[in-house]
């Protein structure tokens, strides 16, 4: 299946959604240095450098899934929340890629803070412009206006491409992600094609990872540990192990163990001897503080930051279990965010960090990449049972995003 990504960044999505089998026709990326990572690791020749309101819709054909990750400042939890009123909002562009193309299915990924209540009326304007994408605006009319009109659409006076349209907040480490990385993660399926979504059931748990730290010691084990080693963990067992026990008594709990740093690099050198990996360069620098005290090595990383309101938790530094630290190699950081060894990212360190930290997980997008290619080709064998869906009436679709931001 041939796929349309936009916004691609250095190409995290775009990587998962071929390691999942799709074909990429087109990618199309503003940012010179992320350019020149997808340049390195996909089709030079299929990729579009510059503003994607430059880019011809007309140039691509066929295709079956628009992907990608509009810019997401203006939702950011660490930006200035101008939503719709920030010129960096891309979301029309988006929508506007699924009116010209009409594809099977498109994927779009961002930032947590999109469902902050402030932007709930603009979030359910982008939800029901992507369900109904040829029910356009009159000229001289604002969204809000819009959005009245789109609330009150039924059959008989659309008939117009349709999409069902599915949106949900996704743990990356539920799904063996080494990050603790939470994103909104929309999904559409057009009407006709009747087909139903529902996103990938988790894989992985923080119930298993505690299980196998504090009650079989089997994390400690795989990594030949012994306990008495970490005194940081020491401390607490006896308290977290008898709370597992009387929440789970004698059945462990289901799923695979959250990954953590210490899983995703157990095989990787220290930086600073020998070794054969280009971009895992010793940075020195990195400095602990109140609120700044970087991912523990037996936890699963914070998550990976890019922006220009810098890093406040030191998501980009490792702390060991001794409470030394010091700053991620792109090597590393490329691990936590699940990319090839060999997936080459351009730029300066922070430019670098700034393109991983901007990326979808390969693993994840990998994963939403499966399901969809399983269901639009009619496999729907053991699928996940869960299912939310726009199709019904707007109250209740949205309600999910007002409680989900408290």
């Amino acid at each position: 299946m041939r796929s349309l990504e936009i916004f691609s960044g250095a190409g995290g999505l775009a990587k998962g959604l071929e390691l999942a089998g799709f074909e990429h026709s087109a990618f199309v990326e503003f940012n010179k240095d992320a350019y020149a990572s997808l340049a390195v690791n996909f089709e030079s020749n299929k990729i579009f450098f510059g503003d994607i309101k430059a880019f011809d819709l007309n140039s691509v054909s066929a295709i079956d899934l628009v992907a990608g990750g509009p810019p997401c400042q203006p939702f950011s939890l660490g930006g200035k929340h101008k939503a719709n009123h920030d010129s960096r909002d891309m979301f029309p562009y988006a929508i506007q890629a699924i009116e010209k193309l009409a594809p099977k299915a498109f994927i779009f990924e961002n930032v947590k803070g999109l469902l902050r209540h402030n932007f709930s009326d603009y979030f359910e304007y982008i939800i029901l412009r992507l369900t109904f994408p040829d029910f356009f605006a009159k000229p001289s009319m604002d969204w809000h206006d819009h959005l009245m009109q789109l609330r009150m659409v039924t059959k008989r006076h659309y008939s117009g491409i349709r999409y069902n349209v599915a949106f949900k907040l996704i743990n990356a480490a539920d799904y063996g992600v080494p990050q603790t990385r939470e994103r909104v993660v929309i999904v559409g399926i057009r009407a006709d094609l009747g087909k139903s979504w529902a996103f990938p059931e988790p894989t992985h748990s923080e119930d298993r990872l505690l299980w196998e730290m504090y009650v079989t010691g089997e994390y400690w084990q795989k990594h030949k540990i012994k306990m008495s080693h970490c005194p940081h963990i020491e401390a607490s067992a006896n308290e977290k192990r008898d709370y597992l026990k009387d929440r789970f008594g004698l059945f462990e709990p289901e799923f695979q163990p959250w990954k953590t740093v210490r899983d995703a690099l157990y095989d990787v050198p220290d930086p600073r001897t020998q070794h054969r990996f280009a971009d895992h360069i010793f940075r020195d620098g990195a400095r602990s503080y109140a609120g700044h005290t970087g991912s523990d090595f037996d936890w699963p990383a914070k998550t990976i930051k890019a922006g220009g309101h810098g890093v406040p938790g030191g998501e980009n530094m490792i702390r060991y279990p001794d409470g030394s630290i010091r700053y991620l190699t792109v090597f590393e950081a490329k691990r936590i965010q699940t990319f090839p060894d060999d997936f080459v990212i351009k730029g300066a360190w922070g430019e670098a960090m700034r393109q991983i930290g901007n990326a979808v997980p390969v693993l994840l997008a990998e994963v939403i990449g499966n399901r969809l290619m399983k269901i639009l080709n009619g496999d729907t064998e053991k699928l996940a049972r869960r299912l939310v869906s726009i199709n019904q009436p707007t109250s209740a679709v949205m309600a999910p995003v007002a409680s989900g931001t408290n």
